[in-house]
């Protein structure tokens, strides 16, 4: 579908590109040509997948551990890259956190360690490669990375389902803002994609994950690739009259089911104890790799 050089020339940052969707759309956009620039709050995660996807397409890449729900330090890691290897063309708002609890269950630390990141972090960095485009004149291309539950909501998810409505909202709001700037603002709506952070916190048990894939029309999860390939479509010039949309890539799940999880409804308390045990888990082993 695409040509080598598609994004020859062309600088492209990925919020939480050292994993999952991120990585997998760097390592697309580097096949493609471009120069990647990833960032995390992990620095030896991001070093490992940037030596990993240079060795692999032999492009471009460098890893800029950054705190996006931190303002400053975004605006900082921005204009280090201005700086430093210059003006930026792409922007991917990839970074997020997400868990499925009762509500009456979350706490006020919870619920900011979804929002801070999805929805704070994102305007963050949105922002400060903004205004940088503004200031000199270029045209820019953002894509954000949503879910389907921006149209419909979502039980269980509530933090995420708010946070990511959020990012809609500031992308058909900037699309037209922008638009008259050579700005475009994106999004893309992703059904279940195998990742680690979406299978031990959204479908932490056998039971949930087998459930979560019979609701898909299609049968299946999304393959990483399929996701990078409209990441790479939205960010090419060639598709310069796109703006301000919400793509859906979700194997028809959201048509059937509103692709949240209201089905959940008839969970036992049992159950959902087992859900926060091993999400306290995978949270725990994370933890421990940071400060390792």
């Amino acid at each position: 579908m695409f040509r080598n050089d598609l994004f020859k020339g062309k600088r492209i940052l990925i919020t939480g590109g050292g994993t999952g969707l991120g990585k997998a759309m760097a390592r697309r956009l580097m096949e493609l040509g471009a120069e990647l620039h990833i960032c995390g709050r992990r620095e030896g995660v991001l070093q490992d997948t940037a030596k990993e996807l240079a060795a692999e397409t032999g492009g471009a890449i460098h890893a800029h551990p950054c705190d996006i729900r931190v303002a400053q330090a975004v605006d900082e890691m921005v204009e280090t890259i201005w700086q430093t290897h210059g003006p930026l063309d792409g922007l991917v708002n990839n970074a997020a956190g997400n868990f499925i609890s009762r509500s009456e269950d979350l706490s006020p630390r919870g619920f900011d360690a979804i929002a801070n990141i999805v929805l704070h972090g994102s305007f963050y960095v949105t922002q400060a490669v903004g205004k940088r485009w503004i200031a000199t004149k270029r045209s820019g291309s953002v894509v954000s990375i949503v879910t389907t539950w921006v149209w419909t909501g979502s039980a269980f998810v509530v933090p995420s389902a708010m946070s990511k409505a959020g990012i809609a909202a500031m992308t058909q709001s900037l699309a037209v803002e922008w638009g008259p700037k050579g700005i475009r603002l994106n999004a893309i709506a992703p059904g279940p994609f195998p990742t680690e952070g979406m299978t031990k916190r959204l479908a932490p048990t056998e039971a949930l994950e087998k459930r979560m894939i019979g609701a898909i029309p299609m049968r299946r999860v999304g393959d990483l690739p399929e996701l990078a390939n409209l990441a790479a479509f939205l960010l090419a010039d060639e598709v310069g009259y796109v703006t301000g949309e919400v793509i859906a890539i979700d194997g028809g799940q959201w048509l059937n089911t509103a692709g949240g999880f209201g089905a959940l409804t008839d969970l036992s308390d049992d159950e959902w104890q087992e859900i926060r045990a091993n999400i306290a888990a995978t949270n725990a082993k994370d933890k421990a790799q940071r400060t390792v």
